[in-house]
């Protein structure tokens, strides 16, 4: 979401994303005009009249569950935060947890006191 028009967010799909992502990214971007959504957020600035760059992955009950907030000058990873979205997907649906850089097939953790001690030997970095 930003503070573009959507048919800035169709030109930056067609000719930008969808050549750094295979098939572009899998989910809708939407217009924010005039930064009412980016101000609930707390990443609209008014001076410059645009949404400061930030993702947040919110869940189906809607809660926060990651975000992120960069300056322009730092660009973001699309694949990461398609690896994170089926992190948290992974997560809800098994109640297992996931080390950093995980992806679907690699090991998961499932929480107990028992791992005090013992998670380095699944999660080597």
């Amino acid at each position: 979401m930003s503070t573009d028009s959507r048919f800035v967010h169709k030109i930056w799909q067609e000719e930008e994303l969808s050549k750094m992502v295979e098939g572009g990214v899998p989910f809708p971007m939407l217009s924010d005009a005039g930064g009412r959504i980016g101000q609930v957020y707390g990443v609209y600035d008014e001076a410059a009249g645009v949404n400061i760059r930030g993702r947040f992955i919110i869940d189906p009950d809607f809660t926060i569950r990651a975000m992120e907030v960069l300056t322009a000058e730092v660009g973001r990873n699309p694949e990461e935060l398609i690896r994170q979205v089926k992190a948290f997907q992974h997560v809800k649906k098994t109640g297992e947890v996931t080390p950093s850089g995980w992806q679907p097939g690699m090991p998961t953790l499932k929480p107990s006191p028992d791992l005090a001690g013992k998670v380095w030997k699944v999660w080597k970095p």
